[in-house]
């Protein structure tokens, strides 16, 4: 008995794959490395913003008081800004009252 077959050469679909596949993860790329930096440096600055706040409370605590401005917790609490990188806004209404602080990142950093 003599069964039919068919010569034709079947296609592997391996490089359609790998072309579709590359396809996907150019675009992610492009979709998530352009706000990668800028999130790191918004989690950074949030960063800044909490350790200025922990120490403030921390004065709190042991003093009473709020800290009238950041120069005293940088020198009676160890505080360290990294002002390179930063602007640090530290408002303090009354010494009863948490202080309003504001970490924006410097023009040009990520």
């Amino acid at each position: 008995m003599y069964m039919y077959s068919d010569k034709t050469r079947e296609r592997s679909p391996l490089p359609g794959l790998l072309v579709i596949l590359a396809v996907v993860l150019a675009v992610v790329w492009l979709a998530f490395g352009r706000r990668s930096g800028k999130d790191i440096s918004e989690e950074a600055a949030a960063a800044v913003r909490d350790a200025v706040l922990r120490s403030a409370r921390q004065c709190y605590v042991v003093e009473g008081i709020y800290p009238a401005d950041l120069a005293y917790l940088e020198d009676n609490y160890g505080l360290q800004v990294n002002t390179r990188d930063f602007y640090v806004s530290y408002s303090a209404f009354a010494s009863n009252l948490p202080p309003d602080v504001k970490v924006t990142p410097k023009a040009g950093q990520k």
